[in-house]
């Protein structure tokens, strides 16, 4: 199946592809893929993605010019924690000081996140994978003055969250903030009426659950929320809790 002009031009800008090749011939050279070449076929870009270990995931995204974004930027925000962390925590996008430092959820919004994850038996240095988390956002770039992302900013940055989520396989996943919670769930619906609640998402051929909870930015703004994301941790915790002890059975 191939891919659409727009989705095509995003995975070109990534660096995965599409990569054409003719029929029955020698590859196509790169300077003359833009050409008109008859009974051509693509080789898949999702192939190429997942063929991605962490050292080629980090340069890509750091090269990345698949969106507007690129140009504004200080620098890329990979992500930050255990590689094979049982717990992965999917933000928005990076602000100005993730911007400028690299890492995400740092300053207030970090510390207050590091507090969050202490309370319940998990950090971003853990040394162990069960007591770990991965830390990524939606966007790998800082939109401009912290603006919304927009649509096609979440969807050239999502095979690289994809990548991230299979890369590290996380048994449990916390989405913060509506714009990941809507982006990662693939759904419209307010952060309010998602909040409570198991839901899920598929990696790499396996059910993984996913809580949904405030941004800790928002909660910095709105200290009488701090209660609901304090049951969403618990609610994650418990769940947590479940999957390893149907695991030991």
């Amino acid at each position: 199946m191939a891919l659409d002009p727009r989705r095509a031009a995003v995975w070109q800008a990534m660096g995965l592809g599409p990569v054409w090749q003719s029929r029955g011939s020698a590859p196509v050279a790169a300077e003359d893929r833009t050409a008109t070449v008859p009974a051509v076929e693509p080789v898949q870009a999702s192939a190429a993605a997942v063929a991605m270990d962490w050292p080629t995931l980090r340069e890509r995204v750091a090269s990345c010019v698949a969106c507007g974004l690129c140009k504004t930027r200080t620098q890329t925000v990979f992500g930050v924690g255990h590689a094979q962390a049982h717990w992965m925590i999917v933000g928005e996008a990076p602000g100005a000081e993730e911007d400028a430092r690299g890492e995400p959820f740092v300053g207030q919004a970090g510390r207050l996140l590091d507090n969050m994850l202490a309370s319940v038996g998990m950090s971003r240095q853990a040394a162990g994978a069960t007591e770990a988390v991965f830390i990524a956002n939606v966007l790998k770039c800082r939109p401009p003055n912290n603006r919304n992302p927009e649509p096609s900013e979440v969807a050239s940055c999502q095979p690289f969250l994809q990548r991230q989520l299979e890369l590290v396989g996380p048994k449990l996943v916390i989405v913060m903030g509506r714009f990941a919670a809507q982006s990662l769930l693939a759904t419209e619906a307010s952060i309010a009426s998602l909040r409570g609640k198991v839901h899920g998402i598929d990696v790499a051929g396996r059910r993984v659950p996913v809580i949904v909870t405030y941004h800790p930015a928002y909660l910095l703004r709105n200290l009488a929320d701090k209660s609901k994301s304090w049951a969403d941790l618990c609610l994650a915790r418990s769940t947590y809790r479940d999957l390893a002890d149907r695991a030991a059975q």
